[in-house]
């Protein structure tokens, strides 16, 4: 709701302005006499109209000349109606609405500032992108039995499939047969969905109407079908001409041009990732990490490769072409720039993502492990920046989920060290995603007997008790859910070392029992999170078998003595309102 103008302030007259606070005063000057109801209606409908520009007829007089004035009909039809019709039930209405678009027209404004001549590619995304938005709304309108607005909406519909298809032959070569079937059959459904949907506004009986209903949306089902295959047939085509380009072109400005826009692709999604890959891009950025002349274009060809391996195919065509083993030549050698290291350290740990079941089969990887994990501790080591730490260790954390081998050797390596010494440094250090991966690195190392005595050398108790206190800057929820897992795996990382007595005794020294008590008890510190519930339990029952006496009688018999599930629900249910 636009809030009222204040003293001294003007009430718009633009688009949405005019209409909420001229019927106010219309609604006020309604119990005066006729003529001042008049004058004032009058002016509201005068106000309406203006001219280019944002000028106002103000100058037309009113009371005697009113109506010969007016030259547009509906607009004095609307005068002579509303003095009838203003009832407060109906101003109470309008004030209601929010002032903004309408919801499905701001389909139209969706292409302002389209793409550029010559540009197939944008072309391809943006008109993609509105044909999407507006089969899902129509889908929507369906739902609710809206039939004029699925009739406009297709209308609509039908002029975007046949601008997209008119513009992309325009600005493309000569297209295939197949993607010529593709466009006429897209565009009969087309032709197919405003018809049936403008009998649809015709028909009352609303057995038929049901029926139609299911034939519309099995239309709307085949013409999304016949988009996607369209809009996918297209774009494969794009790819494939940026990946020819690449491999054909030894300049390093073209390259470069080509590359980015390759990058910039694999920014839309998954899918267009995996056309990417089935296309060989993976093949030909590899081809330029290859090269010494493209030493400069490294970067940005690792950070495109990196995009490319989120989907399980660009991993596939990584194993392919030994890519593992370019990204170990590259993170060890010392003559590529920092920069050039770091996006290597964030394809590995792209490729090596839990998330990924294929990236429990890269055989490749087992073999330049040991060379690449040596080569990522240096990195952190070295790191000159927050953004190569957190790419460094994530490739590490993620790499002591793909192999408790890897665990081992971090140990031989002294990670822990480098790894405590880091989270004491602002420069390398400074956001709750960092030390998310460090914790998780820890939380793995954990579980090997020899780990303990490092961390209590390295004073790595005391950090774990400061993780448990993480808390987010911003509030953001990227932010928020980041803290969480480093209390969770803090919490977890303590219940491990604690089967170690002298961490056990070092961790109560330090009050961890306390504050792994607050956690349990206090749902905001944990920001009502299970899971650190469950693993802040585990630790507190850990540390209570090596020192009980740390503990008070309602702690013990809380949170230690009955079973996990029932002090589990005690705690969740404490955060419950019942006002």
């Amino acid at each position: 709701m636009r809030r009222p103008p204040s003293n001294g302030e003007a009430a718009s007259e633009g688009p949405g302005g005019w209409g909420l606070w001229g019927v106010q005063e219309s609604r006020r000057l309604c119990c005066a006499g006729h003529d001042r109801c008049e004058q004032a209606l009058l002016q509201i409908g005068i106000n309406m109209m203006a001219l280019p520009g944002g000028r106002h007829l103000d100058s037309i007089t009113l009371p005697g000349q009113r109506l010969h004035l007016m030259q547009v009909d509906s607009v004095q039809r609307w005068m002579e109606d509303l003095k009838l019709m203003t009832e407060c039930e109906c101003m109470c209405v309008l004030q209601a609405k929010p002032i903004s678009l309408e919801e499905d027209a701001q389909g139209d404004l969706i292409l302002a500032g389209g793409p550029g001549p010559g540009d197939p590619l944008q072309l391809l995304l943006k008109r993609g992108w509105v044909i999407s938005t507006e089969l899902r709304r129509i889908g929507q309108k369906l739902a609710q039995d809206r039939w004029a607005r699925v009739h406009s909406m297709s209308v609509r519909l039908t002029c975007h499939a046949r601008s997209m298809v008119s513009e992309y032959s325009a600005v493309s070569r000569n297209s295939s047969k197949e993607m010529g079937q593709i466009e006429k059959l897209l565009m009969e459904k087309c032709s197919e969905l405003s018809a049936v949907t403008e009998r649809c506004l015709q028909v009352e009986n609303e057995h038929v109407l049901k029926s139609m209903k299911a034939c519309v949306s099995e239309t709307l089902s085949m013409l999304g079908q016949h988009f996607g295959q369209l809009l996918e047939l297209a774009l494969t085509r794009e790819v494939q001409a940026l990946v020819r380009k690449i491999d054909a072109s030894d300049n390093i400005y073209t390259t470069e041009s080509t590359t980015g826009n390759l990058f910039s692709l694999t920014q839309e999604g998954a899918p267009l990732c995996r056309i990417i890959a089935k296309e060989g891009g993976v093949v030909a950025l590899f081809k330029i990490c290859r090269q010494d002349t493209f030493r400069c274009l490294y970067p940005q060809a690792l950070r495109t490769l990196a995009s490319i391996c989120c989907v399980e195919e660009g991993v596939h065509q990584l194993e392919k072409v030994d890519g593992v083993l370019c990204l170990a030549d590259i993170l060890t050698d010392d003559s590529h720039s920092e920069a050039t290291r770091a996006e290597a350290a964030a394809v590995v740990a792209q490729v090596t993502s839990p998330h990924l079941p294929v990236t429990q089969h890269l055989s490749s990887f087992m073999e330049s492990m040991e060379e690449i994990v040596t080569a990522l501790i240096k990195l952190c080591q070295e790191a000159s920046s927050g953004e190569v730490f957190l790419l460094a260790s994530a490739a590490l954390a993620n790499i002591t989920f793909f192999d408790t081998m890897a665990c081992e050797m971090l140990l031989q390596l002294n990670a822990i060290r480098v790894l405590l010494e880091a989270c004491s440094d602002k420069q390398r250090v400074d956001t709750p995603y960092t030390r998310d991966q460090i914790v998780t690195i820890l939380a793995n190392m954990s579980v090997l007997e020899q780990c303990a005595s490092d961390i209590i050398q390295e004073n790595g108790v005391q950090l774990i008790m400061g993780m448990l206190s993480e808390k987010p800057r911003s509030g953001t929820p990227a932010e928020v859910a980041a803290c969480e897992r480093v209390q969770q795996k803090a919490a977890v990382t303590l219940a491990r070392l604690s089967r170690d007595p002298d961490v056990a005794r070092e961790a109560v020294r330090l009050s961890c029992m306390s504050r792994l008590i607050e956690l349990c008890r206090s749902p905001s510190e944990r920001n009502s999170s299970d899971a650190v519930l469950v693993a802040c339990l585990a630790a507190l029952r850990r540390l209570a078998g090596v020192c009980p006496e740390g503990l008070q009688d309602s702690d013990f018999q809380q949170l230690v003595q009955p079973r996990l599930v029932d002090s589990f629900l005690l705690c969740s249910n404490m955060e419950e309102s019942f006002v």
